[in-house]
């Protein structure tokens, strides 16, 4: 099997992997990371969101070749230490999660569209976020992002 080298939340791994596996299992089976989620398998849902070189990706649906050389971040890597990345911190403050489930695939997403918009989020820009919500806490999502892009 290819090995493949990724940085993933700062640190460099290499992986023994078939090249077409998902990045997704590759997190979740080979690293024991279990920020993203499993949900749909074909990037629609996004409970997988995470960043790849500062791009949000699905990793649902990339493989594992195209990660190599690359630096993915999941929402295990936001925090620094023991400070919460502003997008983590207005969650709390503005109490959004319920089950939970899509909340790192919702606060990756977040965190890609603040790191392109910066402060100048609209709701425009926010509608575009495509995650799924089943508990539908949509508004309070929206609350969120706009804390988060202020601070």
């Amino acid at each position: 099997m290819p090995k493949y080298s990724i940085t993933v939340n700062g640190k460099d791994v290499e992986v023994d992997v078939p090249a077409e596996m998902p990045l997704l299992w590759v997190l979740r089976d080979e690293l024991r990371i279990t920020g993203p989620k499993y949900g749909c398998g074909v990037g629609v849902c996004r409970a997988c969101t995470c960043l790849m070189d500062d791009e949000e990706i699905q990793p649902c649906v990339v493989k594992a070749e195209d990660a190599d050389g690359a630096e993915v971040t999941t929402i295990e890597g936001l925090a620094d230490g023991d400070e919460l990345h502003p997008v983590q911190q207005a969650w709390i403050d503005r109490d959004v999660p319920q089950c939970g489930f899509c909340q790192p695939g919702q606060i990756m997403a977040a965190v890609a569209l603040i790191d392109e918009k910066g402060d100048d989020v609209t709701d425009a820009d926010i509608d575009r976020i495509e995650n799924v919500c089943r508990c539908g806490t949509y508004g309070r999502i929206r609350q969120a992002i706009k804390q988060a892009a202020r601070s």
